[in-house]
């Protein structure tokens, strides 16, 4: 997924001076990015705004032709209601047609053409017009933009449209793991939304699994085809417990592998097995306090896996089905050796020397 994120003019790390923008430049901007987009790379399929940003890209969207759907966080329903929060700013903008506010700790000069804009906008004509399915996101905890523009955004906007509560993060979903929450559930929902490739690209998906760590944290992405997981550390650790664990995911594997062979062989004998569930603990035990093992020094890793077997088994059938446990090819694949090859990308073995 290709993404081009920018902060409009005068906020985040964008140049140019807020005072001098209002929320129909903000639309013509996302129009320009748009075309830019569809120019240089590929149309935009997917609209997000944050806060002011929000109405933004519900008024850009209908200029957009390639926009398939609209995320908004935490956006008020109603702009205009920005005139009433401002108080004794007000007056200030009167006479001298400016004033500088403040917004989440940020001082913004607001030149008249801003309100001019807000007060020519009609929220409910906006949305009719929208015509795309709408995801709502909002914190219940937001001061800045209470949580009931949220409710107001989602009844007044037609089908398709979800809302979703970011529990206890604030209106700038400052904390690493909101802003990613929210980031894995646009995902999630934008995905159905977004035209598959083309047959011919999907046969040309990379069939190795591929992991990456990008430069900032312990964050991974895993691939697997067409499905994606995430893989992470607890923060203790240097992560931001985004993900299991890779232990996690090898432990996972292995129960997940258990059920699926014990309810392959069930339907094939015609046992009434009604769920099958594997629960696992991993953790690292000295050589020395198992006396089965032929590692005699150093440390090892247990694995325990408790096999819960739901339905009308008689006991032979219980007993064989943990038997059959032990046969799953994940099983086997850590009770056995295993060879990892590993190289380089530019030193990758030639199929002749492997």
């Amino acid at each position: 997924m290709g993404v081009l994120r920018f902060d409009f003019a005068g906020l985040g790390e964008s140049g140019g001076i807020f005072a001098d923008t209002g929320l129909l430049s903000n639309v013509e901007d996302l129009v320009a990015a748009a075309d830019f987009l569809r120019e240089r790379f590929q149309a935009p399929k997917l609209l997000i705004g944050h806060s002011l940003g929000g109405q933004a890209v519900l008024m850009a969207a209908p200029e957009i032709a390639s926009a398939a759907a609209v995320v908004t966080i935490a956006t008020p329903a109603d702009p205009r209601q920005v005139l009433h929060r401002l108080g004794p700013v007000a007056a200030e903008l009167a006479s001298r047609g400016e004033a500088a506010v403040s917004v989440s700790g940020r001082t913004l000069t607001v030149r008249r053409k801003f309100l001019d804009d807000l007060q020519a906008l009609d929220p409910d004509t906006v949305l009719a017009k929208l015509g795309r399915p709408l995801l709502v996101l909002h914190s219940p905890a937001d001061e800045v933009v209470p949580f009931e523009n949220a409710l107001h955004l989602f009844q007044a906007a037609h089908h398709p449209k979800s809302l979703v509560a970011l529990d206890g993060a604030d209106h700038l979903l400052s904390r690493r793991t909101d802003a990613g929450y929210a980031g894995g559930v646009i995902a999630a929902w934008a995905r159905p939304l977004v035209e598959p490739p083309p047959a011919a690209t999907l046969a040309e998906i990379d069939s190795r699994i591929t992991a990456r760590t990008a430069a900032e944290g312990l964050s991974t992405e895993i691939r697997v085809g067409r499905h994606r997981v995430t893989a992470d550390e607890p923060v203790p650790l240097g992560g931001t417990d985004q993900g299991p664990t890779p232990f996690d995911l090898l432990v996972a594997a292995l129960g997940s592998c258990t059920s699926m062979t014990l309810r392959m062989y069930a339907d094939r004998k015609g046992w009434p097995l009604a769920a099958a569930t594997v629960r696992l603990t991993h953790a690292k035990m000295h050589a020395s306090e198992c006396a089965s093992c032929e590692t005699r020094e150093g440390m090892l890793d247990r694995i325990e896996r408790e096999i819960e077997l739901e339905g009308p088994l008689d006991p032979e059938q219980r007993r064989r089905l943990l038997q059959i446990a032990d046969r799953c090819p994940v099983h086997r694949t850590l009770t056995s050796e295993t060879v990892i090859a590993t190289y380089l990308k530019d030193d990758r073995p030639r199929e002749n020397d492997r």
